[in-house]
């Protein structure tokens, strides 16, 4: 997955988690590092071929992978000047998967599945959004979080079984 490798060596990737990194670096609740994004990739990609039929089942793996990498790529651009982190993140990710040769269409669906990660719109976002949007819910480990009395998700939105 040579594009991939790209995006991880992207100068625009790579400043934007240094920052996320600074900015979190005393947050107790779950962070938005590495380990998240890769665990979301993974997830994604299970969830696409063990969970989803049709169309949704033959998305490419580079693509949820990249989807997975740039989902929070806005997160210190939400820190810093309160834009909503799905938003900033799609006009980030759209240059960043331009310079590394994702096609126009693919570009498309990265980021509207980008767009659509924090909330599912509606029926129309089923396919490939619903995937990243459902890794990047089901990729916390709510059940040893320390954090956990604190945190402001309700309990039925945690994930308190390991799955996946």
């Amino acid at each position: 997955m040579r594009r991939i490798e790209e995006i991880r060596k992207h100068p625009v990737f790579a400043e934007q988690m240094r920052e996320i990194a600074n900015d979190e670096r005393d947050r107790i609740f779950c962070g938005h590092d590495m380990d998240h994004l890769l665990a979301v990739a993974r997830i994604g990609y299970i969830l696409s071929r063990e969970e989803f039929t049709g169309p949704a089942n033959q998305i490419p793996k580079e693509m949820i992978y990249a989807a997975a990498l740039l989902h929070d790529i806005g997160r210190h651009m939400q820190y810093s000047e309160g834009l909503p982190h799905n938003e900033a993140g799609a006009e980030l990710a759209e240059g960043i998967l331009r310079d590394t040769g994702f096609s126009e269409e693919e570009i498309r669906e990265i980021v509207s599945a980008i767009r659509s990660h924090r909330k599912m719109q509606d029926a129309s976002d089923a396919g490939f959004a619903e995937i990243i949007y459902l890794a990047d819910k089901k990729s916390r480990a709510c059940y040893m979080c320390a954090a956990r009395n604190e945190c402001n998700w309700p309990e039925e939105k945690m994930n308190l079984t390991l799955i996946y």
